[in-house]
């Protein structure tokens, strides 16, 4: 059986994905010849072509195909090793970089640096906020803090805590509102997604059509709207606690809006960085943190 050499695995992939030999060459700082040789090499040593080409571009034919399928994931894994290594050799083990939501920063973490400066001072975060699924290792980030069903390619994730969506206002609403039922909501002005609200309102057996005074593609700038008294809104229930904590927006139903869509938090990470020490940390302060906000919402919603 044929054994395949190794070093011509990268280039394989990066021809696979970008579909052009110069493309690649450039990427991978090679020249043009250099790439097509390791190509030749690799189909020479398995005995069959990898790629249908076509004009100036290559295309991956079935057999490459099944072939990246098998050595991408071993190859992520070879790089994760290879960071994660670098990172101890060169002091880098002392800064941890992470993505996350811009509202998850804003509203939940940045709250909290103290508390991580405080007990781990000797290890910095790097905050990459971004509203897209962000790929590590292209943008060199350790890990990431992310809503969704836990299942990213080749990372593994911990669910860190589920967080419905609940009806918030200011203490102002909240003093107007006192007593009401579900339905009163539907006579103020509500911020946010008109089919989330129909979808709470349902809860309680009403159809309301809904016609917001302002959306957001930022649920911190929404909240913030909220505080100011602009509307009442449907949000985090833990991108809320802060401010629930604070008297700074009171919670107006016990009603809770599960959102299939959005799932829980969950912190995600390269399978070769488990054990790396900054992310052990990382790991262990955000489920502290994360009980001491659940303690604040179970206490917001016992009160009367």
């Amino acid at each position: 059986m044929a054994r395949l050499p190794l070093h011509t695995l990268p280039t394989f992939r990066a021809v696979a994905k970008l579909a052009n030999l110069r493309a690649a060459a450039e990427q991978l700082h090679l020249t043009h010849s250099a790439v097509s040789q390791q190509i030749k090499l690799l189909e020479d040593q398995l005995g069959f072509q990898l790629f249908d080409r076509r004009g100036r571009g290559v295309v991956l034919n079935a057999a490459g195909a099944a072939l990246l399928n098998s050595v991408e994931p071993a190859l992520d894994q070879i790089e994760d090793g290879r960071r994660a290594a670098s990172a101890a050799a060169s002091g880098t083990e002392h800064r941890i970089r992470i993505t996350l939501l811009p509202s998850f920063a804003n509203r939940w973490l940045l709250p909290r640096l103290a508390s991580w400066r405080e007990r781990h001072p000797h290890i910095s975060i790097e905050l990459n906020t971004s509203q897209q699924v962000v790929d590590l290792a292209q943008e060199g980030l350790h890990a990431a803090l992310r809503q969704g069903n836990g299942q990213w390619r080749g990372l593994a994730a911990e669910c860190l805590i589920d967080s419905p969506l609940i009806a918030l206002g200011s203490p102002s609403a909240a003093h107007r509102l006192r007593g009401c039922e579900p339905k009163a909501l539907a006579c103020e002005p509500l911020l946010g997604s008109p089919t989330l609200w129909a979808r709470w309102f349902a809860l309680s057996g009403l159809r309301v059509r809904i016609n917001p005074v302002a959306t957001f593609s930022d649920a911190g700038l929404m909240l913030q709207a909220a505080e100011q008294g602009l509307g009442l809104t449907l949000a985090r229930e833990l991108f809320a606690a802060d401010a629930l904590r604070d008297g700074r927006l009171v919670r107006l139903s016990p009603l809770a809006l599960p959102d299939e869509q959005a799932y829980a938090f969950w912190l995600a990470y390269p399978p070769a960085l488990a054990e790396w020490p900054p992310l052990v940390a990382l790991r262990a302060w955000l489920k502290d943190e994360l009980a001491k906000s659940q303690a604040t919402m179970d206490s917001a919603r016992s009160r009367p």
